[in-house]
């Protein structure tokens, strides 16, 4: 391998008998267009945790998944009036959060489309489906520019700096590929799946947990293991969220053992484990979130446990008051509040530092799957399984 001390660019080049074939597949096609609000009653989720909403918050409906459950979004880097979702029907669209219209749908899928997301410019956008087929577009063209067909994907993740790819899957492999010429490095698995992931701040390193409760650290490259967290130290069941601290030297992981553990990068050792509270018989810690401006992290479990944890003294700051089915916790480009999405329908903004609740935003008749938010803070974008996908505005809270 090259020596270590050098260039960033450098760290990521791949061998060339490491090469896959790039797939060629037909254009895309464009002529799908519906931006229609949605107006169906939806059934109720079979938890029976949402019901209609008394009111509709959003700016925007975009129901393009008709009759389908929309399973992920995300917003494009630099523009967001741009994003991506995936659903149960098969289908990815990207679409203008200003009017709903559909700029490209990204064809061919044939099962759930269950991750998404744009590359570090937003040149690029990636869907992935249960079945393994990914796909990665050129947003100026609307053209399918790679494929590749792995095993059951889990979760797709884009390098923050160069075309990298990154992709868990059932089997517990992780692939990672130069776009759109398809250089593959692989990082072994050992059979159970491969959960989730994310590609550290340094550009060098991922962290990857498995559904055994092991969390592994990985050198993207030389594809070697630096650190196994498992056993006595490690989670006892799968891990289900990661998140990483402002600099990336600590990793944070959420599972259904009930804790959320955090782990120095470096040394590969647990420095603290959170045990969340458990409200339900079936629980388990769904969401995991690092405040990147101050010593705080927030973790949600499915139970509705929502606990903000003070890192120095690593203890409960503030327990917030919230509903069963917390699904996804996101911090806020400032850093101060955090919102989650619930399977009530709603989401949600915190204040940190008193755990109170700033304010709900309602709409959805089933529950959010998962949200996004733009990279200026100006709006969310949810993805429902009442097949629709909202756009709620961020404007600051009147003081």
């Amino acid at each position: 391998m090259s020596d270590p001390n050098q260039e960033e660019d450098d760290d990521l080049a791949l061998n060339e008998d490491e090469i896959v074939r790039v797939i060629d597949l037909d254009d895309n096609d464009k002529d799908y267009n519906d931006s229609d609000e949605n107006e169906e009653d939806d059934d109720e989720m079979d938890t029976g945790e949402a019901a209609a909403p008394v009111q509709d918050d959003s700016a925007l409906t975009f129901s393009g998944h008709r009759d389908s459950s929309v399973i992920c979004v995300r917003l494009h880097p630099t523009n967001p009036e741009i994003a991506v979702t995936g659903g149960q029907d098969d289908r990815a669209f990207v679409w203008s959060t200003r009017d709903g219209s559909v700029i490209f749908e990204c064809t061919g899928h044939s099962d759930t489309v269950n991750s998404v997301g744009f590359s570090h410019d937003g040149t690029m956008v990636a869907t992935a489906d249960m079945k393994g087929l990914i796909k990665v577009w050129r947003m100026d063209t609307c053209a399918q520019v790679w494929s590749f067909e792995a095993d059951e994907v889990e979760w797709i993740e884009w390098h923050q700096a160069a075309p990298v790819l990154l992709a868990g899957t059932r089997d517990g492999q992780v692939w990672m590929w130069k776009i759109p010429a398809g250089d593959l490095k692989t990082f072994v698995g050992y059979g159970p799946g491969a959960s989730c992931g994310k590609i550290l701040p340094d550009g060098k390193h991922a962290c990857v947990g498995y559904e055994d409760g092991a969390l592994k650290i990985w050198d993207l490259k030389s594809n070697q293991a630096l650190h196994s967290v498992s056993g006595h130290d490690g989670h006892k069941d799968s891990v289900y969220c990661l998140d990483h601290n402002s600099n990336g030297t600590l990793v944070l992981s959420g599972a259904g053992d009930m804790t959320a553990k955090v782990t120095n990068i470096a040394t590969g050792k647990v420095v603290s484990t959170f045990t969340c509270q458990q409200l339900a018989d079936e629980d388990s810690v769904e969401s995991v979130a690092f405040s990147k401006t101050h010593d705080y992290a927030v973790t949600g479990t499915l139970g509705g446990s929502l606990e903000i944890w003070d890192l120095p003294s690593k203890s409960v700051r503030h327990k917030c008051d919230h509903p069963p089915g917390i699904v996804k916790i996101l911090w806020s480009p400032a850093g101060v509040t955090f919102y989650t999405s619930c399977l009530d329908g709603s989401v949600r903004e915190f204040d940190s530092r008193n755990g109170q609740l700033l304010r709900r935003w309602e709409g959805h008749t089933a529950g959010i799957l998962d949200f996004d938010i733009s990279s200026d803070g100006s709006i969310l974008v949810t993805a429902s399984d009442d097949s629709s996908s909202k756009v709620f505005s961020l404007a600051p809270h009147p003081t």
